[in-house]
């Protein structure tokens, strides 16, 4: 779920000048009109629902990769191994904001004929936020699954070492009347991008997102660039760091040993600048996706109709002093969507700045 620092006000612009401008970006640098139609949805989707760590702030870092081509702006994404409700998807380096979508309808396809379709993906890149393709399943009455491996950034429990990445797991609900339930959430304390918000803000991180390099306590927003990491979620042993280091561990095997792509320590880095390890024991970064057809567990209409119940009982909960509601998972990024398709879309000075020069790179007018 967002949190506060991504309610801070910055300048703000329409969606479809942000639209316009990354699918122009996409475009330039030789991807297909679809694709680039395909990568733009992805990326504004994250500025939309208020996750604006992945969105139009990490553009350039695309840019770059596949001007150290490391980004296959033209991937031959094939089917490389499948039975009649799975397969292993090889995305041929190409963008993972591309490759996720491609993937999450075959799995789809194959939920519609056997109940449950599942999908490996090797070969790829940052995907964007999981919750778009877990949520491509709604519109199908089926339940959508996504979950992705990252570059290493995260100490496991009692570690100084960092062996895992982010590895975020969205799982998305149908309902009737009721909004869809839909937990989308990185297995640390915070992701990777909530540092980089602080950073353009000068801003200081809360204790228990990332330890320094010795494995102590540090509020330094900057920690990761002095050789400290992320924490699991739960942050320490005493608050149940050990079930964060599960749950990302779960997500890099499911991910990548099962697809064929990197995991642990040997997944490349999202930014350009480091080097992928030169020792790799698979292709690219790994994703994995999940489709389940409602009806194939009960009627469609039954399913939606106790949803519905779970929903608004949920919603009536008793809540402590200073708190006027529960929050259901997908009620805050839903109504970030809302707001900002009406007022605009906030982006930080730094980053308007970023992409000011980026545009200026590729001729194109931001």
């Amino acid at each position: 779920m967002t949190d506060s620092i991504t309610k801070m006000s910055d300048q703000l612009f329409p969606y479809q000048q942000l639209w316009d401008f990354s699918n122009t970006v996409f475009l330039k640098i030789g991807c297909p009109p679809d694709q680039a139609k395909q990568a733009t949805d992805v990326l504004l989707s994250a500025d939309l629902r208020g996750v604006d760590s992945h969105g139009l702030a990490r553009l350039s870092g695309y840019v770059r990769l596949w001007e150290a081509k490391r980004i296959n702006a033209t991937p031959s994404m094939k089917i490389v191994h499948e039975s009649p409700s799975t397969a292993v998807v090889d995305g041929d380096q190409g963008l993972g904001l591309v490759i996720a979508p491609y993937a999450m309808d075959i799995a789809i396809s194959k939920a519609q004929l056997c109940g449950t379709g599942w999908v490996a993906v090797k070969n790829s890149n940052h995907f964007g936020i999981a919750g778009y393709h877990s949520m491509k399943a709604l519109s199908h009455d089926m339940i959508g699954i996504s979950m992705t491996n990252a570059s290493p950034l995260v100490a496991p429990t009692f570690s100084v070492e960092r062996l895992l990445g982010t590895n975020p797991i969205c799982v998305a609900i149908p309902a009737g009347s009721q909004p869809p339930f839909v937990a989308d959430f990185a297995t640390t304390t915070a992701a990777n991008g909530k540092l980089e918000i602080l950073q353009r803000k000068n801003l200081d991180a809360p204790e228990g997102w990332i330890q320094n390099k010795q494995g102590g306590v540090s509020t330094n927003a900057n920690e990761l660039k002095e050789g400290g990491a992320l924490l699991p979620l739960g942050s320490d042993r005493e608050h149940g760091s050990h079930k964060g280091f599960c749950l990302g561990a779960w997500v890099d095997i499911f991910s990548a040993v099962l697809s064929g792509a990197n995991y642990g320590p040997w997944v490349p880095p999202f930014v350009s600048f480091l080097a992928p390890p030169t020792d790799p024991v698979g292709e690219g970064i790994g994703h994995f996706f999940g489709a389940m057809r409602v009806d194939a567990f009960r009627p469609v209409e039954d399913f939606k109709h106790h949803m519905d119940n779970w929903i608004s009982r949920f919603r009536e909960a008793k809540t402590m002093e200073g708190y006027d509601k529960l929050i259901i998972p997908g009620d805050p990024e839903r109504e970030f969507e809302a707001t900002r398709r009406r007022d605009g879309i906030p982006l930080n000075e730094k980053v308007v700045t970023d992409l000011s020069e980026l545009g200026q790179k590729l001729g194109v007018i931001f």
